[in-house]
């Protein structure tokens, strides 16, 4: 299949920490004494990108207008596309009263840049800004976003609209598709519910290696749920919609930028070929009638136009596709009633895009054990890894150039997203399923399943590893991965 270079996996490769900078405007250098802050990045040559961080407005419909934080004057950002291996500079300017953070996810860069306090990345201060300088790499569908924590402040963190993709491009053919369309799937107005409300029951119909013998029947704490639904910035059928050929491919590229929701996405009467998993081109391509995604996850699919008429591209949990979870796809002179049609059940199933064979023996096994405490944290469910909540000092430490086993076995009924910074793994196996080749920043662990993936120890530095459901991180779901 011809398709395009940019989604070619680069390679996991050491980078010298010296590639990468970050330069606060505000510190204070030899003669500049009595300049206010922002002087020194005006002075600086032009950033070839520039993210304001400020207060927007967000028409889901006419009548749905929310005010929350994001970039550039939009939720979603800018989409941002830097070429591969080229050095960029990105000036973040802070237009709000907190510290915030940008993180750059999916990239192999240092810890002082990616975007993460626990890897010492600074914070962009309160109407401050901070230059980010980095060579991006590898190519494919990334995305960035704020990494700030939120607690039980829902106006902080991955609960506002401070997200954007980020495509890395090679050098190439421009690709073998007629239309290229983004979509991120998000919530709005988030409030604290007894019960999470997202899509995870149809993975937890297979089987189940890590359930305990006996649950923990403690009264479960407040999780988040979410009154407003979009894809991108609109409800559905508040936007336009996406008007297609028969015959056309269209390039999908779908990102989960939930803080805390997997969904499950179908659009009937077509399937979605997958090229690509977290940017990643897949060893064997397969076509499926619905996409399961994580927050953090990103799927790049082609889909053959062969079915004209007028057909939602939705997630199947009903009142969240009719809460605006949605997008219309409009064949040409075609004005029929949007069609809906719930997709067959099935399971999600990342090793079918594999290919037969073995990883090499890694040098070392991790084994890390994820559980949840009931109320642990008051109000809410906290988290451990091992037995204990973050940071795990001196727990997690990697020799460089090694390959490590993690063995990622989780011990609640939640569907996790775990992801690594700065680095990509190999998934070995899923519930005892074998699999090769498949790359990932970011997996789904069933509940109560087992995900095996191998990693090489190849970008010195702090590495956070952590669960990508925001509440989750917040409450001890996550640990320091450290260099000796």
């Amino acid at each position: 299949m011809d398709r395009r270079e940019f989604m070619k996996f680069g390679g996991i490769a050491a980078m010298e920490l010296g590639a990468a900078k970050l330069l606060m405007s505000q510190a204070q250098q030899p003669g500049m004494a009595g300049m206010q802050p922002g002087a020194a990045a005006q002075e600086s040559p032009k950033a070839d990108f520039t993210l304001r961080i400020a207060p927007v407005t967000v028409e889901l419909t006419p009548t749905r207008i929310i005010s929350t934080i994001g970039y550039n004057g939009t939720s979603p950002g800018p989409i941002l596309r830097m070429r591969e291996g080229k050095p960029v500079t990105v000036d973040v300017i802070n237009d709000t009263d907190v510290p915030e953070l940008v993180h750059w996810h999916g990239l192999f860069i240092p810890g002082d840049v990616d975007g993460v306090e626990e890897e010492n990345t600074p914070m962009v201060p309160p109407h401050g800004r901070i230059r980010y300088q980095f060579t991006p790499r590898p190519a494919g569908t990334r995305w960035y976003h704020t990494h700030t924590m939120a607690g039980s402040d829902l106006h902080r963190g991955a609960y506002t609209g401070q997200f954007g993709f980020l495509m890395i491009e090679s050098a190439g053919n421009p690709g073998n598709y007629d239309q290229e369309i983004f979509l991120a799937l998000r919530e709005w107005e988030p409030f604290f519910n007894p019960e999470e409300q997202d899509d995870d029951d149809e993975s937890n119909a297979g089987p189940q290696p890590e359930r305990p013998k006996t649950l923990d029947t403690n009264p479960s704490g407040l999780e988040v749920g979410y009154q407003m639904f979009s894809i991108n910035d609109k409800a559905m059928g508040a936007g336009e919609p996406i008007r297609v050929q028969p015959g056309q491919r269209v390039l999908m590229h779908l990102l989960n930028a939930s803080a805390s929701m997997n969904r499950r996405m179908a659009l009937p009467g077509h399937k979605f070929q997958i090229i690509a998993l977290d940017g990643n081109p897949v060893p064997t391509p397969q076509s499926v009638d619905v996409i399961y995604i994580g927050p953090g996850e990103r799927v790049d699919a082609i889909i053959e136009m062969n079915q004209p008429g007028v057909w939602i591209f939705g997630t199947d949990t009903d009142d969240v596709r009719n809460g605006g979870m949605g997008v219309l796809f409009e064949y040409a002179n075609q004005h029929k009633q949007p069609q809906w049609i719930a997709p067959r059940k099935s399971a999600w199933d990342y090793t079918i895009f594999g290919k037969a064979g073995t990883q090499p023996a890694p040098d070392s096994t991790i084994d890390m054990i994820f559980q949840k405490v009931p109320s642990g944290a008051g109000l809410f469910n906290s988290w451990t890894v091992n037995g204990k909540e973050y940071p795990h000092d001196q727990e997690f430490v990697l020799k460089q150039g090694g390959r490590y086993r993690l063995v990622f076995r989780n011990r609640s009924e939640d569907d996790h997203p775990l992801h690594m910074h700065r680095h990509s793994f190999e998934i070995v196996e899923i519930n005892g399923k074998a699999t090769a080749g498949v790359m990932k920043d970011t997996v789904i662990v069933p509940g109560y399943g087992r995900a095996t993936v191998d990693m090489v120890a190849d970008q010195p530095g702090l590495t956070l590893f952590h669960c990508h459901i925001q509440q989750h991180m917040d409450y001890g779901f996550k640990a320091l991965f450290r260099y000796a």
